[in-house]
């Protein structure tokens, strides 16, 4: 009940700021329009999780909360669905694919659990069999996260490496094709200047290397995969890591008055090896 009330109340909230006298930006926003903040505030609740803190996760967890009933409201004043009919939806979906709980059905583990998942999906809910495994791989998936459910996906019909070394072999393939590729469109550009090659030549040289540049971030994502290991979670710690080792940088700059510019690269250099050597917690976050 007492879940019931806070919804209900989140529910009247959002029908006053869509509804007549509502608030004026609330009222022009569309499920379109409310695209990109339905993905930040998904990437922003990941960030509150990995920091652990729960008053944070709380707060963003709410503003999913905000932004799934508002589109859903949306829907219901086109008269399309209601957000009744979305949460019965879900609840339903629950039912019907967990028979192992809600029914006489077995899973002794999550494999099974995924194989009678499947199963249902096309048995009862008359989902089309895929032509493919990898059209299970959502297209609107940003690409870094889309390249390792591919890689997943072709894993679980034995389409995979048998030992980490053939994935780390094809790694160093791939950047020694990167650093040909990179070689070559230095030579391209070197020679436009002197009117030696074209601007089309150049930009076919160009796209040679971003191809290689392409296969190099797969395979470092392959290997990431092979070791169980979230290549979004090792970016966004690193992400985190250079931002306090720059903003130290920054902070050393400033006490030694110097300027952040290429003239006094050496310094922020040597900044730089110092930030690596400090505890993480000694940076500036």
């Amino acid at each position: 009940m007492e879940y019931g009330k806070a919804f209900t109340r989140l529910c009247g909230i959002v029908k006053r700021l869509r509804g007549e006298g509502g608030c004026p930006w609330d009222r022009e926003q569309s499920p379109q329009s409310l695209r990109g903040d339905l993905a930040e505030e998904t990437y922003e609740c990941i960030e509150a999780i990995n920091e652990g803190d729960p008053a944070h996760i709380r707060e963003e967890l709410g503003d999913l909360f905000l932004l799934v009933t508002m589109i859903s409201y949306m829907h219901q004043q086109e008269g399309l669905f209601t957000i009744s009919d979305v949460l019965g939806g879900i609840s339903e979906k629950l039912i019907r694919r967990h028979p192992h709980v809600f029914g006489g059905a077995k899973a002794e583990n999550s494999a099974t659990v995924l194989e009678n998942w499947a199963r249902i999906k096309v048995e009862q809910e008359g989902r089309k069999p895929r032509d493919s495994a990898l059209d299970e791989v959502s297209r609107s998936l940003p690409p870094l996260e889309r390249a390792f459910k591919l890689q997943q996906r072709a894993a679980k019909k034995g389409f995979d490496w048998p030992q980490a070394g053939g994935v780390l072999n094809k790694l160093r393939e791939e950047v020694e094709e990167v650093a040909a590729a990179a070689k070559t469109v230095t030579v391209a550009v070197a020679a436009a200047e002197t009117a030696a090659t074209t601007a089309a030549a150049v930009a076919e040289e160009k796209d040679a290397l971003e191809e290689e540049l392409g296969d190099l971030l797969f395979s470092v994502i392959n290997l990431c995969r092979f070791f169980a290991v979230d290549p979004a979670l090792a970016l966004g710690r690193t992400n985190g890591k250079f931002i306090r080792r720059f903003e130290y940088v920054e902070k050393c700059m400033k006490e030694n008055a110097l300027e952040m510019k290429t003239e006094n690269l050496e310094a922020m250099d040597r900044f730089w090896d110092e930030a690596k050597r400090l505890p993480q917690r000694s940076a500036p976050a």
